[in-house]
């Protein structure tokens, strides 16, 4: 039975459950463009949690996305499942959330699936139900709900689009970085060291054809920001820039979802740099409340957890 919406080490408790949590069998997926996370839940508590490889279908193939799925299945387990709830990025029409479902459904076929867009399992886990949830991870996007069930969304369009304020971008604008160096005959710092290093060239004109080479993407890209953190992290300016930067852009998104639902907030900020990258969040604070938007929240755990509270808030 399949309900499509549109736009291991376990945890020892989920944070702040819902007071009526759902009974049942229930598996929570996070779909992102690095991995698959999924909880197993039975009567509200968590038994199992693995992670696999992405099988969002806008970074992987189908069939990749297909063994990506079985291998998370095969170790979060099946059978008798009540309700499957997914989140994932790229969910922006009718079909998308039907062909994840397709996708998912063999390993549950007994089972009730929902699918909606990774950024509404953000805003549940932040414990809100309205406000703009921004995602900042491999990708980013933000979505929004207000109290008359109004939804809005911004950003959210693909690397080659968007994603500004991403792992990708900042990987990008890494390399993009460095390649202005060498234009300007300036030798290499410590940023563009860390990305040839990681990349394994020896000159920054290497970059140019390996960013565009089919041995590497998206993914590989996004891995990259860590050497725009860490260079930021040791007083690297222009990687200090690169981080308000984005800070400054994903406040942006946020901010059109809000002016849109004609809402004060919260905004909640998750993702792996969102939920991690302290300058970021800093940034982003900083350019909400210049606009006057200060409930602003850093997730507390990880978007899989929102799952109970939506399902709650069906029943």
């Amino acid at each position: 039975m399949t309900n499509t919406e549109n736009p291991s080490a376990l945890p020892a408790q989920t944070l702040n459950p819902p007071s009526n949590p759902p009974g049942g069998v229930i598996i929570g997926l996070d779909i992102g463009g690095t991995k698959t996370h999924g909880i197993r839940f039975e009567n509200g508590i968590p038994v199992a949690d693995e992670s696999a490889g992405s099988s969002n279908v806008q970074n992987v193939t189908r069939d990749e996305a297909a063994r990506n799925l079985a291998s998370l299945f095969g170790r979060i387990g099946g059978g008798t499942v009540s309700h499957v709830y997914a989140g994932s990025g790229g969910i922006d029409t009718e079909e998308d959330a039907a062909a994840l479902a397709g996708l998912i459904e063999p390993h549950v076929p007994d089972a009730h699936i929902t699918v909606v867009h990774d950024s509404r399992l953000l805003l549940a886990a932040g414990h809100a139900g309205t406000g703009v949830a921004v995602i900042a991870g491999t990708g980013s996007a933000a979505w929004g709900r207000n109290a008359d069930g109004a939804e809005a969304r911004a950003g959210g369009w693909g690397y080659l689009l968007g994603d500004e304020g991403s792992g990708y971008w900042l990987g990008r604008e890494a390399v993009r970085y460095s390649l202005r160096r060498m234009n300007q005959g300036l030798p290499v710092d410590q940023l563009s060291a860390a990305l040839l290093a990681s990349c394994g060239v020896d000159h920054p004109n290497r970059l140019i054809a390996q960013f565009h080479s089919p041995d590497t993407g998206r993914r590989f890209w996004a891995q990259q920001a860590r050497h725009v953190v860490e260079a930021a992290a040791a007083g690297h300016p222009a990687s200090q820039e690169l981080l308000e930067q984005a800070g400054q852009d994903l406040a942006g998104l946020a901010l059109q979802v809000l002016h849109q639902l004609e809402i004060p907030g919260p905004v909640i900020l998750g993702g792996g740099l969102g939920m991690n990258v302290v300058p970021l969040q800093d940034s982003f604070r900083r350019h909400l409340a210049e606009a006057g938007v200060t409930d602003v929240r850093v997730l507390d755990q990880e978007p899989v957890f929102g799952v109970l509270q939506l399902l709650a808030e069906q029943a």
